[in-house]
């Protein structure tokens, strides 16, 4: 993917190699862990959203389809302070999941950032539409896995969410109850084809796209049980 001419390409994290000593303390100050990712106007970024705990290679194997499938500039992953629909009470602090999100994506185009603990937003509408606010000019997209789109019903705000920005939905394992969801139905009308997946940052919303092909049914509730 080109990248605008006033973008100069940064360095790839896999040659910089995990942050140590005096760095990995300034990856972990609040200034760094809060700002705004590169982002230039006509930017095309995709906003993945969650609480990362832990991160997992299925979360970069959804980013990585969205790269190619959408032709995204970037994806800004979203690390929440802490999700609404979910227990936090035993949450690992904001910083310790940006740092393993950070080690575990190692992608030159992939950000890991908890914006949301500067934009004091709560729910993923407030987060989408303070991003717009912050970043004029930007083509954003809201990704998601299948597993999501089944309860996206269920989100605050979830039908303004989808009235501010396009959606991918990239397949799990359980793509028929996705596709029989709640919000799949309400917007049944706004799914284009697969093949219209690089103009969906054009489009105007509410409209989505579902991506096949991943089909893993590994998550981070299912890995926080394996190790206990």
């Amino acid at each position: 993917m080109a990248y605008p001419r006033a973008l100069p390409r940064p360095k790839a994290a896999c040659e910089r190699g995990p942050p140590t000593g005096p760095e990995r303390a300034s990856v972990l100050r609040s200034d760094n862990l809060t700002r705004l990712p590169l982002h230039l106007p006509g930017m095309k970024i995709g906003l993945f959203g969650g609480s990362f705990n832990p991160p997992h290679e299925a979360h970069r194997a959804v980013s990585l389809i969205g790269l190619k499938r959408i032709g995204l500039h970037r994806i800004w992953w979203l690390v929440t302070p802490g999700n609404p629909l979910k227990d936090t009470r035993q949450l690992p602090p904001l910083g310790q999941r940006v740092m393993a999100a950070r080690q575990l994506v190692r992608h030159s185009r992939i950000d890991v950032t908890g914006i949301e603990a500067l934009s004091g937003t709560r729910y993923s509408y407030e987060t989408a539409a303070w991003l717009l606010r912050h970043c004029p000019g930007v083509h954003f997209v809201w990704i998601m896995g299948a597993d999501n789109l089944a309860s996206f019903h269920l989100w605050r705000d979830w039908q303004g969410l989808a009235g501010l920005v396009p959606l991918a939905i990239v397949d799990r394992d359980d793509t028929q109850r996705a596709l029989a969801s709640p919000a799949a139905q309400r917007f049944a009308g706004r799914r284009i084809p697969e093949a219209m997946a690089p103009r969906l940052p054009f489009l105007p919303p509410p409209v989505w796209v579902f991506l096949h092909g991943l089909k893993s049914s590994l998550s981070s509730s299912s890995l926080r049980h394996r190790l206990g």
